[in-house]
């Protein structure tokens, strides 16, 4: 692995890492943009972040890596609607609009970077 792909490495598994821990750390954030037909926003809440923080830790380890890359894609497919919504509700209320319409296309470069892994 070159320096580059150590410090994409690196920064992936702490970006999943944090990200998870927040989920725990500032619950509120998280539940005020779920989707209303998501049942027991709470428990999902913390079943993301416990992903989340499994993913960051697993894409380290070669052993896992592919897997947790692909955990990952799956992931951030499965949270898009979330995100979605939180635009609609950006719009209705006409704060952080384009904030939250310029993280649906950073999606995709997510995605792509952690299908790099594979």
């Amino acid at each position: 692995m070159t320096t580059s792909q150590y410090i994409s490495l690196y920064s992936i598994s702490a970006f999943y890492l944090i990200a998870g821990i927040s989920h725990f750390l500032s619950p509120g954030f998280f539940l005020k943009i779920m989707p209303k037909w998501v049942p027991s926003p709470k428990v999902v809440n913390q079943i993301v972040g416990a992903i989340e923080v499994l993913l960051g830790a697993a894409i380290f380890f070669d052993e896992t890596r592919t897997l947790a890359a692909w955990g990952i894609i799956a992931l951030l497919i499965a949270v898009f609607p979330a995100n979605i919504y939180h635009y609609q509700l950006a719009k209705q209320k006409g704060k952080q609009v384009m904030a939250t319409l310029v993280r649906l296309p950073l999606q995709a470069l997510l995605i792509y970077w952690a299908h790099s892994f594979i």
